[in-house]
């Protein structure tokens, strides 16, 4: 699969979409999202967010190789490729036409970069499977460990990322209703 900005550049280039249109979409600077499209620059989950809200497709769109039309998903189709980041989407639904939710497997490395709260429209859902995830709920800090999940309306301010030194594996569930 190629780069996730030569993925993000050609899907926005077939929709007739401007980086002045995305970033004002997004919030993200111009000069950032080219940066991104080019390879010189890493995009975090929550630019990833904001730009597959943007060009309206799904998170794991950018890392899928949208080969698997199966409804069935084995676990020999994962396949985690970082693209140049510190974390993985891996769509589990194949190719399914207006989903109503998405469900994700994600791989996050150890992250050290500051980060912010956001909030966008829809729901998450998100199931620890190996490691310790930190998740930011408004001002509240809580660290989950394997079997431990959370639910929230994405319109609450919020993350989670990997504040440790080992990678973390989680199920994530995201809708947009």
């Amino acid at each position: 699969m190629d780069d996730i900005g030569k993925v993000i550049r050609n899907l926005r280039k077939e929709r007739g979409v401007t980086l002045k249109q995305v970033s004002e979409k997004t919030g993200l600077s111009i000069s950032f999202l080219s940066q991104v499209e080019r390879g010189k620059s890493s995009v975090t989950l929550q630019s990833i967010s904001k730009i597959s809200d943007a060009l309206e497709v799904s998170r794991s769109y950018f890392f899928n190789d949208h080969k698997n039309k199966n409804k069935i998903y084995r676990r020999s189709d994962h396949e985690f490729n970082f693209h140049n980041s510190n974390f993985v989407y891996e769509g589990l639904s194949g190719n399914v036409k207006n989903q109503v939710f998405e469900p994700m497997l994600v791989l996050l490395l150890p992250n050290k970069e500051n980060v912010q709260t956001s909030t966008h429209q829809g729901q998450e859902f998100i199931y620890v499977l190996e490691g310790t995830l930190t998740v930011l709920i408004e001002d509240e800090i809580m660290e989950l460990e394997p079997g431990d999940s959370f639910h929230i309306d994405s319109t609450t301010p919020h993350t989670w990322y990997n504040a440790t030194s080992e990678p973390v594996k989680l199920l994530y569930v995201y809708s947009r209703l």
